[in-house]
C-alpha cells in the first residue's frame, strides 16, 4: 500500500457517449464516495449542442465538489463554457499558442502515448501535465505501451505532474503508483455494471 503522502490522485475521465442526466447522477456517487481531484469531458461526439449540455450538468456537479474539468479537445468551448481547462490528445502540437489564448490559470494537458520526447516536449511547451498510455494491454491504436520504466524516468528527471492511463488494472495500480502523480480512470469502471464498486476495486491498492 503507499504511503497517504506520496498516493497518486485520480483523474476521472467520462465515456465517448452518455445520456447527460442519468450519466451526472451516476457521477455524482462516484464523486461522492471516491476522492477525485479532476474531471474529464471526452465525449467522441461532435454536435456542439450536446456536448454543451454535458458540459453544463456536469461542470456544477465537479465545481459543487471542488474538482476541476476540463474538455478533450474542443478548445474554443472549454472558454465558452467555464471549464477549467483542455485535454490534448495529440501530444505538444500548440500548447504555446494555446497558453495565449487560455490564459495562464487554465489546465492544459497532453496525452503523450508511449513517447517520452513528445513529453519532453510538452512540458517544455508549458503543459501542466503530460499522460502516457495505455500502461495496460490494449487492441487499439499500434498497442504500444507506456512501461513502469517510462513513468519511473519522468518522475525522477522531469517536474511536469504525470498521469499513467488505459487498460488500467489493480496490479497496474500498486506497480506504478509510487512513480506517477495520477492515474486517470475512465473504461475501466464505466464499462460495468456497478461503477462504483469497480472504482473501489480497482483502487483498491492505493488505500482509499
Amino acid at each position: 500500500m503507499t504511503a497517504a503522502d506520496d498516493r497518486p490522485q485520480l483523474y476521472l475521465v467520462t465515456p465517448p457517449a452518455f445520456a447527460p442526466e442519468g450519466y451526472g447522477d451516476t457521477l455524482a456517487r462516484v464523486l461522492d464516495a471516491v476522492p477525485v481531484a479532476c474531471l474529464r469531458l471526452a465525449m467522441a461526439s461532435t454536435d456542439e449542442d450536446a456536448i454543451s449540455r454535458a458540459a453544463d450538468i456536469l461542470r456544477d456537479i465537479a465545481h459543487a465538489r471542488d474538482i476541476a474539468i476540463v474538455i478533450e479537445r474542443h478548445v474554443i468551448l472549454a472558454e465558452r463554457l467555464g471549464l477549467d481547462g483542455v485535454h490534448l490528445p495529440r501530444g505538444q502540437h500548440g500548447i504555446r499558442k494555446l497558453r495565449d489564448q487560455l490564459g495562464p490559470d487554465a489546465i492544459i494537458g497532453a496525452a503523450c502515448g508511449a513517447a517520452r520526447h513528445d513529453g519532453m516536449n510538452a512540458a517544455e511547451a508549458g503543459a501542466d501535465y503530460v499522460a502516457f498510455g495505455p500502461v495496460g494491454a490494449s487492441p487499439l491504436d499500434d498497442g504500444a505501451q507506456a512501461g513502469r520504466d517510462l513513468f519511473a524516468w519522468w518522475s525522477e528527471m522531469i517536474e511536469v505532474p504525470v498521469v499513467a492511463e488505459g487498460a488500467l488494472t489493480p496490479a497496474l495500480i500498486e506497480d506504478l503508483a509510487p512513480v506517477t502523480d495520477f492515474f486517470a480512470i475512465g473504461d475501466e469502471i464505466w464499462n460495468d455494471a456497478d461503477p462504483l464498486a469497480a472504482m473501489r476495486s480497482l483502487v483498491a491498492p492505493l488505500g482509499l
